[in-house]
């Protein structure tokens, strides 16, 4: 069995958790932003949007809105952490885009092929913040 010498595996798992970080820090800064214009056009014409009659979880479309342009800010903020590799900015990376995957789902019935769009992003995003090694180097 050939064994890989410490610094060449230290320099491969250096280079994926870069890489994992700088994929979720920007798909979470272009969601963000997405999210953002998403909730400033339910926040100012929320004629824009569709809704269906029947669904199960019917809110208001400005406060809608308000939750977007909160969370996407946000999703912002953090990605700007994870470009400096913080570790914290990845624990809250999961986490604002766990609130967006559900954010997301539950606005489904207003613009069904964009939530579901968004939701696959998050979703990567977290797939990206999670397999990245622990021994991340941190700035």
């Amino acid at each position: 069995m050939a064994t890989t010498p410490s610094h060449q595996r230290s320099a491969g798992t250096l280079a994926a958790a870069t890489g994992l970080t700088l994929f979720a820090a920007v798909m979470l800064l272009v969601s963000g932003v997405l999210d953002v214009f998403r909730g400033i056009m339910a926040i100012a014409q929320d004629a824009v949007f569709v809704s269906t009659p029947q669904y199960v979880f019917r809110f208001d479309l400005m406060g809608w809105g308000w939750v977007h342009l909160v969370l996407g800010a946000l999703a912002m903020i953090v990605s700007i952490g994870l470009f400096m590799m913080a570790t914290w900015a990845r624990v809250l990376g999961v986490a604002i885009a766990s609130l967006l995957i559900i954010t997301n789902f539950l606005s489904i019935p207003y613009y069904p092929v964009w939530s579901l769009t968004l939701i696959a992003l998050y979703g990567f995003i977290i797939w990206a913040l999670c397999v990245a090694p622990k021994d991340a180097p941190e700035r």
